[in-house]
């Protein structure tokens, strides 16, 4: 009871603030305010976010993918750059995938037979690909070098290489983002 009370009140005072003109930032994932006509909006901050899976034996690679997203105006998200220390880990990653607009598998030749955390991350990420509409992109695997993607991948959504010339893949792979979001919003 104590709890419901607790929620209750803080309700009251989130939405008072927001009435007096405050603005809730949420997470990276954009602000809760009230708009024009009084009523309460939820704004997305305008970049899309970008989850980055990869084995660890690849985290140099993907690390440098992580900053030419940002570099590139995307909001990427990678565990060792946006985790905090406590944080419930395996939580994290899944609301981190849930709320991406993209996931991007990052395979190699290490990582494509590899078990683990990688594998259940791609695992996690085609179930909810499964849910996103079909004409919308959501899971994009990449290639760091010559590998296998997984045949049950590879026969569903085209992959890109980012070699041997990473800067072209890289401008590839934003280019092809960029036209996602395009049509996303011409969508909505």
């Amino acid at each position: 009871m104590k709890d419901e009370a607790f929620i209750g009140s803080l309700r009251d005072v989130i939405e008072d603030c927001l009435r007096e003109g405050a603005v809730i930032e949420i997470d990276g994932l954009g602000t809760l305010e009230v708009d024009h006509k009084g009523e309460l909006t939820f704004k997305r901050n305008g970049r899309a976010r970008v989850f980055l899976a990869y084995a660890q034996e690849d985290r140099a690679a993907v690390k440098r993918l992580y900053w030419a997203l940002h570099e590139a105006g995307f909001e990427a998200w990678m565990d060792t750059e946006n985790l905090l220390p406590g944080q419930n880990w395996p939580r994290a990653i899944e609301r981190a995938i849930e709320t991406s607009d993209y996931f991007l598998g990052c395979f190699s030749s290490r990582s494509s037979n590899k078990r683990g955390h990688f594998q259940s991350e791609l695992s996690y990420a085609l179930g909810i690909a499964s849910r996103v509409p079909v004409e919308h992109a959501f899971f994009v695997p990449v290639r760091l070098d010559e590998c296998r993607v997984p045949e049950h991948i590879a026969k569903r959504v085209h992959y890109l290489d980012l070699f041997p010339k990473w800067d072209e893949g890289v401008g590839l792979l934003a280019s092809a983002l960029y036209a996602h979001e395009k049509s996303r919003k011409k969508d909505d």
